[in-house]
């Protein structure tokens, strides 16, 4: 059951307007009128509650669910309870997230602005923005319409942002031009320098960081995620992207349209991912590297070399995921004979 307390529900829904949103099929002779007032797990659902079921591990749940609606694959549908009234979809988990957005919209933004945040006189700040406790927004900086900035984040010099931002708390915005609808969670750092230096015998020369960092549109970065500005080239990261919290990324680093990094993956300077690649948790690249267009690399991988467009890996260093199977198969009957089975 969601805490109400602190997330606001919308709804209801009837059936059909919620197979209109999912552009889902309903199941044999459920009734699109039937309402439905919000969502939950299969295993909390109730009669009046939404869930989905994307993968098989959950079919015994599925089965036993009270679920009133589940957005599901067709496979599935002659197992589900009765009652149950079906949208079948080939994407449930993407339907199962329109459904969750009907019913918990993001906040409205709230024209005002907190009393103690600072603005400079210079700054473009329109009245519909949401400026929080505490905020400083320093000289030459531009905001788009209805962007919420949460408090204590500062915004440096001339820094832009796009329209319909929504800026956390404890945020730190410098060097860079932020587009439009792009999500900033608590604690995020953008545009401070990066990592460059030239080795001496007297002790390491830092290299001045005079480039930016460009973010595009719909990007949306996790907690505590931090993206070095260049060091002459821009860091780049492209629009629809998708960063969870405790990403490292480097000065130089480019990444290409709607790519996913999980939690806690480290990108050395000047590397370059192409559109659409997807990286697991704690996987590290080395500096300089060009991954491909969809190419897939898995959790706690280390990249030493560049990856093909399409292709995946894993391991460390990490290989292609046929060669790293071969790997593990050999290293599996070394040790059935080293324990004499």
């Amino acid at each position: 059951m969601t805490d109400h307390r602190f997330f606001d529900r919308a709804g209801p829904y009837s059936l059909d307007e919620l197979a209109a949103l999912t552009v889902a099929r309903l199941w044999g002779e459920a009734d699109g009128k039937r309402v439905f007032s919000d969502v939950a797990p299969l295993e909390t659902a109730g009669p009046e509650d939404v869930t989905f079921l994307d993968n098989r591990k959950y079919v015994d749940a599925f089965i036993r669910s009270r679920a009133g609606a589940a957005c599901i694959d067709e496979k599935f549908a002659e197992r589900a309870p009765a009652g149950m009234a079906l949208l079948v979809t080939a994407e449930p988990y993407k339907a199962f997230a329109r459904v969750a957005q009907a019913f918990y919209p993001a906040p409205p933004v709230i024209a005002r602005r907190a009393p103690s945040a600072i603005i400079d006189p210079s700054a473009t700040v329109p009245e519909d923005c949401e400026i929080g406790a505490h905020v400083v927004i320093d000289a030459g900086a531009r905001l788009g319409a209805r962007c919420q900035i949460g408090a204590n984040t500062v915004i440096g010099p001339a820094v832009e942002l796009g329209e319909d931002c929504r800026i956390g708390a404890n945020v730190t915005l410098s060097h860079c031009l932020i587009g439009a609808r792009v999500v900033l969670h608590p604690g995020v750092q953008i545009g401070q320098p990066g990592f460059g230096f030239a080795p001496d015998a007297q002790g390491p020369v830092k290299i001045p960081q005079l480039g930016r960092v460009v973010v595009g549109d719909d990007v949306d970065i996790g907690a505590n995620t931090t993206v070095d500005r260049g060091s002459g080239h821009d860091t780049v990261i492209g629009p629809g992207t998708m960063i969870d919290n405790l990403v490292q990324i480097g000065h130089n680093v480019v990444l290409g349209r709607g790519c996913i990094l999980a939690a806690q993956v480290g990108i050395s300077g000047s590397t370059k991912l192409g559109d659409f690649v997807m990286v697991g948790g704690q996987a590290g690249f080395a500096g300089h590297l060009t991954i491909g267009d969809g190419a897939r690399v898995a959790a706690k991988a280390g990249l030493m070399r560049d990856v093909a467009a399409g292709e995946t890996v894993c391991g460390s260093p990490a290989v292609p995921i046929a060669s790293f199977m071969k790997q593990v198969a050999i290293l599996q009957r070394l040790a059935k004979k080293k324990d004499g089975r």
